[in-house]
């Protein structure tokens, strides 16, 4: 169970292609946005999406992976946990991310899926 205190899985598409930086030390880390959509109807009926962006970050045989198979659009499933990080801007203020790192990454292509080694 303790595996479970901080897990998010999502399912979405690329908002952009994953932006991949190599480490001094070698290794990869790879950034990107999803995009997941909840689709339902207001009290008029009307058929609403709301649409939450997600900022991505893997490392690793992740990060390859993503660098060479991802592109915007794609539709993919990710596994990972949230993380906060905070920083202060030019003008003094605080600015605050949340960010989802990633384990585990799924291209979802009708019946065939392709996965990503884990790190």
């Amino acid at each position: 169970m303790r595996n479970l205190r901080n897990k998010v899985n999502l399912i979405g598409n690329l908002g952009v292609d994953p932006k991949v930086t190599e480490m001094p030390g070698g290794r990869k880390m790879a950034k990107f946005t999803l995009a997941t959509n909840d689709i339902y109807r207001n009290a008029q009926g009307e058929k609403v999406v709301d649409t939450q962006w997600h900022n991505i970050v893997t490392w690793g045989n992740n990060a390859a992976f993503a660098e060479k198979y991802l592109k915007k659009g794609m539709e993919v499933t990710v596994e990972g946990r949230l993380t906060h990080r905070e920083y202060e801007d030019k003008n003094g203020e605080k600015r605050y991310f949340t960010d989802v790192v990633v384990d585990n990454i799924l291209i979802l292509r009708g019946n065939r899926q392709q996965t990503a080694v884990e790190a």
